[in-house]
């Protein structure tokens, strides 16, 4: 049993027919399969074997693997070091690009420097301001935000120019993407905000936590209703919860993020099981995200939880028997054939 049909590492791959990329997570989205993707939280250190580390307990559950960019304005290693060592060893990494850091210069030049290195997919940020993070006195940039950002990679891409007009002599094959809040008042602007964010180029939509299901639904009938149904790949974010504390700490601490109140009342009637019944719900959200009309994926972050993320896509079933493929997958199948 081979997966000839799939990259690995040093194989030069067509782009197939309506692909912008040779990457594994467009061939999985546009293939029709409900992918899924997790956040790696980048390490306080230069050693890549920490890199490697962590990515390993996603090996086989996951279809592509985030690399925050300075998540919270706090300084970590950067998503384009991620991501190139992940690239080195075959993982479909997705580069987050914030544009708090970095001017268009330096932007245009990490997304040519990323897309030589084998990185295939790269999601579109404005980013937190210093003021979150454990660097305030730093200088914020915001020279573009995350629609001048898809607009700048869509030009670099498919004109072969940077944003001053110089042409490029090979363009970067990348497939864009950007986030959205569903669940984050004003509701009725995220879905216009989307449209924004297609119409400059976005490919595909991850979104913030979603623990309210109904929300959900209002927010994907106005994308309907705006049009945009066909014309992007939905992935909806979910995560597992601690305990009832932690999640309120979340819901009053982390801007943009709702948790109903019936969610902290399951927590806290589970007492010191909480982290056991916060899986158990993810489990539940994965599942009702399956079966929901307009959703393609779910990109799960489970912060200080990674090693969760296995259990809650194996109760699931949310891959329905398919191994995403990770470094090693072919000889172990292999393997287990000859024996």
């Amino acid at each position: 049993m081979r997966f000839e049909d799939e990259p690995v590492p040093g194989y030069p791959l067509p782009i197939l027919p309506g692909h912008t990329s040779p990457g594994r997570f467009e061939r999985v989205l546009r293939a029709g399969q409900f992918a899924v993707t997790a956040e790696l939280a980048p390490p306080d250190s230069a050693d890549p074997g920490e890199v490697y580390e962590r990515a390993r307990v996603f090996d086989g559950v996951v279809d592509a693997i985030n690399a925050t960019d300075g998540s919270g304005a706090n300084c970590h290693m950067s998503s384009l070091a991620v991501c190139a060592l992940l690239t080195r060893v075959g993982y479909a990494p997705v580069m987050q690009i914030s544009c708090r850091d970095r001017n268009r210069i330096a932007i245009q030049g990490d997304i040519l420097g990323a897309a030589a290195m084998g990185v295939c997919n790269v999601l579109c940020l404005t980013g937190d301001g210093v003021q979150a993070g454990d660097h305030p006195q730093a200088k914020p940039v915001f020279d573009l935000d995350s629609v001048t950002l898809l607009e700048t990679a869509r030009t670099l891409r498919d004109e072969l120019r940077f944003l001053s007009g110089r042409r490029l002599s090979c363009a970067p094959r990348v497939f864009l993407g950007a986030a959205e809040n569903p669940c984050a008042a004003p509701l009725e602007y995220r879905a216009r905000r989307v449209a924004k964010k297609v119409a400059a180029g976005a490919q595909f939509i991850q979104t913030q936590y979603c623990f309210d299901m109904a929300l959900l639904r209002d927010f994907i009938r106005r994308l309907e209703d705006l049009g945009l149904a066909g014309r992007v790949f939905l992935l909806v974010g979910v995560g597992p919860l601690r305990s009832a504390a932690a999640a309120e700490w979340m819901r009053g601490h982390v801007p943009g993020v709702y948790i109903p109140d019936a969610v902290i009342r399951r927590l806290a009637a589970a007492g010191a099981n909480g982290a056991r019944e916060g899986r158990a719900m993810c489990v539940d959200w994965v599942q009702q995200l399956r079966e929901m009309p307009g959703v393609h994926g779910v990109h799960l972050m489970a912060y200080r939880q990674e090693q969760s993320i296995r259990e809650i896509v194996e109760r699931s079933g949310v891959l329905g028997g398919r191994v995403p493929w990770f470094p090693g997958r072919d000889s172990i199948s292999d393997r287990r054939l000859s024996q």
